[in-house]
C-alpha cells in the first residue's frame, strides 16, 4: 500500500481544468519527483494534498485513510508538511519563532522549553543556528528557503512536500541541495514529493518521476525511463527541431 495515493483527481477553477483525472502513488521511503511545464498543475496538486483545495472528483489517501475527511488545519498532525514555491514566512518574526510556528501541532503554542529546543536543533541541522534570533525580513532568498524547510521538519512529518527548493540557487548550491535532500530522507526517515524545474536535481535524487502536462499525467517511471519518454521530451525537456 503506498503512503500517498492520488486516485483520478480532477480540480477545476471556473471553466479551467487545472488537474484532470490524475493518479499517482508515492511509496514510503521514496523520493518522487513531480515535474512539468509552468501551469501543468504541480502546485495545484500540492494544494489538494494539503487540503487548501478540495478536488471536484477523485480521492486522496494518506497512510490508508482518506485525506478528504481531514480538515486543512489537521493535515500537519496527520504527518504531512510542506514548503512553498513562493516563500511564506512571517517577516517581522525571528527565524526561530517562524520555526516554532511549525512545531505547534506537536507542542503547546510556541512550544515552551522543549519546543524551543527542538526548533533550535532543527535550525542547527539546516545550518541556520547563527541567524536564529534575526528577523526573517531581509535575509537572502536561499536562507528563507531553509527557514521554511526547518519549519516543515520541526513538525516531524512522515511525508515532506518540497515545492521548487532549488529556486534562486546557483549550480554549486543545487548540487549540495541534492545531497541534502537524500540526507533528509535518510536522517528523518521521510518520504519526499519534490516539485522542481531543475532537471539535474530531480533526475539525480528521485527514485521515481511523475510528469504532468496541462493538468494531465503523461509519464511515470524511473528517471531514466522518463528521460527517454517521447511525450516528456516534447512537452517538457524539449524536442529536436
Amino acid at each position: 500500500m503506498p503512503l500517498l495515493a492520488v486516485r483520478n483527481v480532477t480540480r477545476r477553477f471556473g471553466g479551467i481544468v487545472a488537474i484532470d483525472d490524475v493518479s499517482l502513488d508515492v511509496e514510503q521511503g521514496q523520493i518522487v519527483g513531480l515535474i512539468g511545464p509552468n501551469g501543468a498543475g504541480k502546485t495545484t496538486l500540492f494544494n489538494l494534498i494539503t487540503r487548501l483545495y478540495r478536488p471536484d472528483a477523485g480521492e486522496l489517501e494518506f497512510d490508508g485513510r482518506s485525506l478528504l475527511r481531514t480538515p486543512p488545519h489537521r493535515i500537519v498532525r496527520r504527518g504531512i508538511a510542506r514548503t512553498f514555491q513562493n516563500v511564506e514566512l512571517f517577516g517581522s518574526m525571528t527565524v526561530v519563532d517562524n520555526v516554532l510556528v511549525g512545531a505547534h501541532t506537536r507542542t503547546r503554542p510556541f512550544g515552551g522549553r522543549a519546543g524551543r529546543a527542538r526548533a533550535e536543533e532543527t535550525l542547527e541541522y539546516v545550518g541556520l543556528a547563527a541567524v536564529a534570533g534575526r528577523p526573517v525580513a531581509g535575509l537572502p532568498f536561499g536562507t528563507l528557503k531553509r527557514v521554511e524547510l526547518a519549519r516543515a521538519l520541526v513538525a516531524r512529518p512522515t511525508l515532506l512536500l518540497l515545492d521548487e527548493p532549488a529556486g534562486g540557487l546557483n549550480h554549486e548550491e543545487v548540487s549540495e541541495l541534492g545531497r541534502f535532500v537524500r540526507k533528509l530522507r535518510d536522517d528523518f526517515e521521510l518520504t519526499i514529493l519534490l516539485v522542481e524545474h531543475h532537471m539535474g536535481l530531480v533526475m539525480g535524487v528521485a527514485d521515481r518521476v511523475h510528469v504532468l502536462d496541462f493538468g494531465r499525467s503523461i509519464a511515470d517511471g524511473t528517471p531514466a525511463e522518463v528521460q527517454r519518454n517521447p511525450a516528456v521530451i516534447e512537452a517538457y525537456l524539449g524536442a529536436e527541431e
